[in-house]
């Protein structure tokens, strides 16, 4: 779909949950060049999903925005070239 962006998190702060506004999103593991394969993760009718590349278990929040995350700082951000 035109316009539609799906967020990529990640988790450097080794968090054991990391709460999210979405459940649909792409899980890079850590930042680069720590990361792992970066992933499509949709939750579906759950409200929790384990990235089965690094354990990280995501927890949907209804009420946080797209990019917004508990702990925060966990919103992977695209460097440009």
């Amino acid at each position: 779909m035109a316009g539609h962006s799906i967020p990529h998190f990640q988790n450097d702060g080794g968090h054991r949950v990391i709460e999210i506004g979405v459940k649909e999103f792409m899980c890079t593991g850590a930042s680069l060049p720590y990361d792992h394969p970066h992933i499509f993760i949709d939750m579906g009718d759950d409200n929790e999903k384990v990235c089965p590349y690094c354990s990280t278990l995501y927890r949907y929040n209804s009420s946080l925005k797209a990019d917004d995350t508990v702990p925060p700082g966990c919103t992977f951000h695209f460097e440009a070239a």
